[in-house]
């Protein structure tokens, strides 16, 4: 029941998104991607905290390569399926 639920409301990510797509991911970055990706930084690195908040929106079929952050990541899953 909770899966149709959640494919009804995220499946597309239409009204169920919660942060700004974005637009494509810079190249720095594209290269950890198979396939689309956006990003959206919400919040830039450098500040008080030195924690940059981005919102990466994948397209379906998009993966991710492994790869590290050194400051290390919060990962905040809104929608969809992995």
């Amino acid at each position: 029941m909770a899966e149709k639920i959640m494919n009804d409301e995220n499946g597309d990510l239409g009204g169920g998104a919660v942060f700004p797509k974005g637009g494509p991911l810079p190249e720095v970055f594209a290269k950890n991607f198979i396939g689309q990706a956006y990003l959206e930084m919400l919040v830039p690195g450098g500040n008080d905290f030195n924690c940059p908040i981005g919102n990466v929106t994948f397209e379906p079929g998009c993966r991710n390569n492994w790869h590290r952050h050194p400051g290390g990541q919060i990962l905040l899953v809104t929608g969809g399926r992995g």
